[in-house]
C-alpha cells in the first residue's frame, strides 16, 4: 500500500472533522490546554534550543520566546476558544423560492488551511485551536528558527487527538525548508486557503508565488497622528503604550506624525519613550524641538528607510505635517493598511480621518495595541487581515468559514 502524502491525509482528516460534534471539539481543546500546562517544562526545553540559535538583540527573539506565563496564557486562550459558539451551520439566509424550493445559506469550513509563519511558536497552538473549532484541518509551515518548539507543540496536540480517537492528521507540521513551503503553495485541490503570518517579505513571497488563494495578514507599518487639537496628556500615554507595550508585534507604533503647531509639546509626548531607550529618527523640524530635550544618544535624523518601515524594535520615526490632509497623505503613502490612529479633540477632524484613512483598524484617541482578536472580544485570532476580500482586521472563528447553499425540494424540475 502506498503511504498517503500529507496533502491526502489532511484532506481526508478535514472531511472527517465535519462529523464531529461541537461538544467533542470543545472537550479536545480543553484537553490540549491541559496537556500544554502539564508539559510546560518539555516545551520550554525545546524552545530553549531554538533560542540558543538566535541573538537576544534580534527583534524576533521576543516573538520566539516562550515562558511559563506565556504558556499559561496560551492555555487560557485555547479554553476561551472552546467556550465560544461554533461558527458552523449558522443560517445566513433562508427563504422559499417561487417554485417551492427551500433555499438555505449556511456557514461551512474552508476545509484545509495552510499557515506559513516565522518565529512565533504560539501560532502553532492558536492556529490549531481556531481551525479545529471551525472544522478545518491545518497545515503548519513554521520557520527554521522555531522548529524545535513547533515540533514539541504539534507532537503534544497529536497525542491528545489520538487519545480522543480523532484523526491526528487534522494538524500537520511541514519541514522548515523552502521546499516544503513551495509544496504547500502548489497544493491546489488539497489546500483551500493559505494565510502567511510574518514580515512583509514573507507575505510578499507567499502572495507572489502561491497557486492557492491567500489572505494577507501580519505586517504592520503603524502610524499615530497627533493633531493640532490633540490632548497632550492622552497623547503621551497613547504613544508610549503603542510603541513600548510590546515592540515585536504588528500593532506596535512605527511612526509618530505631529502637527507643526504642536511641536512645542513634542518633548512632553516623547518623555516616557526615553525610559525604554526608544531610538527616535526625527525629521528636521522635529529634531530641532527634541535636540537637548531627548537623550542625545537616542536621537537621530531621518534617513531613506525611516518611513514605511516596520521596526519591530525600540525604534520609531517622527514626521512633521502642516495639517490633517498632509498626515493622511503620509499615512496612505507608507501604510500597510493594518492599524492607524489619530489623537484629537476635534470631532470633525476625527471623522475626516476615519473616512479617508484606508486601514483595517482606525483609532481615535486610543492605542493601536488594541488591534488584537482577543481585545476585540473574538477570542484568539489567526491573524489580522490587511486586505479587503473575504475578511479584514482580526480574523477569528467566523472568518475561518465560507458558506454553501442547501436546496431542498419535492420533485421540482426546471423547464
Amino acid at each position: 500500500m502506498i503511504q498517503e502524502s500529507w496533502k491526502e491525509s489532511a484532506l481526508k482528516a478535514s472531511r472527517a472533522l465535519n462529523l464531529i460534534a461541537d461538544d467533542t471539539i470543545n472537550m479536545v481543546l480543553n484537553a490540549v490546554a491541559d496537556a500544554a500546562l502539564a508539559n510546560i517544562d518539555s516545551i520550554l526545553a525545546e524552545n530553549q534550543k531554538d533560542l540558543l540559535s538566535m541573538e537576544k538583540a534580534n527583534p524576533m527573539y521576543d516573538r520566539l520566546l516562550l515562558t511559563p506565563d506565556r504558556i499559561k496564557g496560551i492555555a487560557s486562550d485555547i479554553r476561551n476558544v472552546a467556550s465560544l459558539p461554533s461558527p458552523l451551520a449558522k443560517v445566513i439566509e433562508e427563504r422559499i423560492l417561487y417554485n417551492g424550493l427551500q433555499l438555505t445559506k449556511i456557514s461551512v469550513p474552508f476545509g484545509v488551511i495552510g499557515i506559513i509563519y516565522e518565529a512565533r511558536p504560539n501560532v502553532s497552538f492558536d492556529v490549531f485551536s481556531l481551525c479545529f473549532k471551525s472544522g478545518n484541518a491545518c497545515v503548519l509551515k513554521g520557520g527554521t528558527d522555531a522548529y524545535n518548539s513547533n515540533m514539541a507543540i504539534v507532537k503534544l496536540i497529536k497525542a491528545v487527538l489520538k487519545q480522543c480517537n480523532i484523526d491526528e492528521n487534522c494538524v500537520c507540521l511541514l519541514p522548515a525548508g523552502r521546499e516544503a513551503a513551495a509544496e504547500l503553495m502548489d497544493a491546489v485541490g488539497y489546500v483551500d486557503l493559505i494565510i502567511p503570518r510574518g514580515s512583509q517579505g514573507l507575505i510578499d513571497f507567499v502572495r507572489n508565488n502561491s497557486k492557492v488563494p491567500v489572505i494577507e495578514t501580519g505586517a504592520g507599518v503603524v502610524h499615530t497622528y497627533f493633531d493640532e487639537f490633540g490632548d497632550k496628556e492622552k497623547g503621551a500615554e497613547i504613544i508610549t503604550n503603542a510603541k513600548t507595550r510590546r515592540v515585536s508585534v504588528c500593532n506596535a507604533l512605527d511612526c509618530l506624525i505631529i502637527n507643526e503647531k504642536r511641536l512645542a509639546d513634542l518633548s512632553f509626548l516623547c518623555r516616557k519613550l526615553a525610559q525604554s531607550n526608544v531610538v527616535i529618527e526625527a525629521d528636521t523640524k522635529a529634531y530641532t524641538f527634541l535636540d537637548g530635550q531627548y537623550p542625545k544618544e537616542l536621537l537621530q535624523k531621518t534617513n531613506s528607510e525611516s518611513y514605511g518601515t516596520e521596526f519591530l524594535s525600540y525604534r520609531m520615526s517622527i514626521k512633521t505635517v502642516a495639517n490633517t490632509q498632509e498626515a493622511i497623505d503620509h499615512i496612505m503613502q507608507f501604510s500597510s493598511k493594518h492599524s492607524e490612529a489619530i489623537i484629537t479633540e476635534n470631532v470633525q477632524i476625527a471623522q475626516v480621518f476615519d473616512k479617508q484613512v484606508d486601514a483595517a483598524c482606525v483609532y481615535t484617541n486610543a492605542s493601536t495595541a488594541f488591534s488584537d482578536g482577543a481585545q476585540f472580544g473574538m477570542g484568539a485570532e489567526i491573524g489580522i487581515s490587511t486586505q479587503k476580500l473575504h475578511a479584514r482586521g482580526p480574523m477569528a472563528l467566523p472568518e475561518l468559514t465560507s458558506y454553501k447553499f442547501v436546496i431542498k425540494g419535492e420533485g421540482q424540475i426546471r423547464n
